[in-house]
């Protein structure tokens, strides 16, 4: 005869004097798999835009400003498939290391971890300037400086770290 014991267990509150013995991190741990009007894929997508069409553009974009006043950085017309298990995002101290610059920094970073399973398959994108985030806004003007094409698949490993920009 097969029997299966039970376990139960109670849950209890933890005081302050009970947490300050307990350790541990932070941190958030993504995976997921993005496909962007993939080379190959559809023509049309009512939400990236047609692909067939040269006048008109195709892909997701990403705009952000470098300075308050100033103009826009973009990465356009971007197309392809974007898949990560393990992807980690952390704060992390930085005071030693980097030739004796981690000492005179001192401050914390943020750091995405990239393990060996962060994968790209057949991308492309633009990298751009323009006046405007939006390109359907009035007066806009993009200049773009370059573009990429990168077709097979390309794995990433390692860590990314961003640090904060200005005096803290």
């Amino acid at each position: 005869m097969c029997g299966a014991a039970q376990a139960t267990a109670e849950l209890d509150r933890l005081n302050d004097r009970d947490l300050s013995d307990i350790s541990g991190q932070g941190g958030i741990y993504l995976s997921g798999d993005i496909s962007i009007n993939e080379m190959g894929g559809p023509i049309e997508n009512s939400y990236f835009g047609r692909c067939d069409d040269p006048d008109k553009k195709c892909g997701a974009r990403l705009a952000y400003r470098l300075k308050e006043d100033g103009g826009w950085m973009v990465l356009d017309e971007i197309r392809g498939n974007f898949s990560f298990e393990g992807l980690t995002l952390r704060v992390r101290t930085i005071d030693s290391g980097f030739g004796g610059d981690g000492e005179l920094f001192s401050r914390d970073v943020m750091e995405i971890g990239l393990p060996n399973v962060v994968r790209y398959n057949d991308v492309r994108f633009k990298i751009a300037g323009s006046n405007l985030p939006r390109p359907t806004a009035p007066g806009f003007r993009q200049t773009d400086i370059l573009a990429v094409e990168m077709q097979g698949e390309v794995i990433m490993e390692g860590n990314l770290l961003v640090f904060p920009a200005g005096n803290p």
